[in-house]
């Protein structure tokens, strides 16, 4: 009659043992899968500004020839930023103009390569002020941090705004400039925050397409969806329905977190070419002219 201890002696002995190679053979491969991913990780924390941000750097001689646009600067610490500032032509000696829309635009080139349209905001009424971030066209310096990109557009938003005391203010952002955007309109006053082609945020835009990536290594979460439902004006939210870099699932997430935004998809756009469907330029338009 066998034992409980016999039993187990007996079953221990029956079964297969792991030969020590397989098992030191497995042991290596986790250990190189582990090696492997803190080396992504670690190139991922230290090439983010790359990954993250594609400038096109402009000689200072660049010249700028669209009428009525001047290049104006911005000094925050350690830089000097360059913008394109579109001021509504003088009628009968007077300059007239409804406000400002303070412009941020994506995460590459730089003001040349995105103030194409200067007819279409010289049509608006509205001057326009468009921000080159660090590194970007003629700006100098480097983006270090994400607060360090919030403060530079704070601070060209306090020297801009100050010109249009009474009139409208007007937050825009594109692509990575939703969330410069958004929060900036959460800190000051503004009319109007309109967002195209936003990120509900790029914490969960790059989980999305890097689920192997653990947030904390992320240094630009840029969460627009925690600050936008603290922003108390009037918000617009355009997006295309065939975005693939950030998909229109966002623009619907962001809407669910502010019921007062108006979410206007955009059929048949993607992400860079939005501007040409007239869905958008025209509703733009009526959403400038309203008072």
């Amino acid at each position: 009659m066998l034992t409980a201890r016999s039993h187990t002696t007996l079953l221990m002995a029956s079964s297969p043992r792991i030969p020590v190679w397989l098992r030191t053979l497995c042991l290596t491969l986790l250990l190189l899968t582990a090696l492997l991913w803190m080396g992504a990780v670690g190139f991922l924390w230290v090439r983010q500004e790359r990954l993250l941000f594609a400038p096109e750097v402009l000689a200072q001689d660049h010249a700028f020839t669209q009428a009525d646009t001047q290049e104006e600067w911005v000094d925050v610490p350690g830089a000097r930023l360059h913008a394109l500032h579109l001021r509504q032509p003088l009628r009968n000696g007077q300059r007239h103009t409804k406000g400002i829309v303070f412009y941020l635009h994506g995460n590459a080139g730089n003001v040349a390569t995105w103030y194409t349209n200067h007819d279409y905001w010289l049509q608006s009424g509205y001057d326009l002020f468009m921000l080159d971030y660090r590194g970007f066209g003629k700006s100098s310096g480097h983006i270090q941090n994400e607060a360090q990109l919030h403060d530079d557009v704070m601070r060209a938003w306090q020297q801009v705004a100050r010109e249009y005391v009474g009139l409208k203010h007007v937050i825009f952002g594109r692509s990575l400039g939703s969330g410069l955007a958004t929060r900036l309109a959460m800190q000051v006053h503004s009319d109007l925050l309109i967002l195209v082609s936003p990120y509900q945020s790029i914490e969960a835009l790059a989980t999305s397409i890097y689920p192997w990536v653990p947030p904390v290594v992320l240094r630009y979460p840029m969460h627009t969806d925690q600050w936008l439902p603290h922003v108390p004006g009037r918000i617009v939210i355009f997006h295309g329905d065939r975005d693939t870099l950030i998909p229109f699932s966002h623009a619907q997430a962001l809407k669910r977190l502010q019921a007062r935004a108006q979410l206007i998809r955009v059929d048949g756009a993607g992400h860079g070419d939005i501007q040409a469907f007239p869905i958008y330029t025209q509703a733009l338009s009526q959403i400038l002219a309203q008072p």
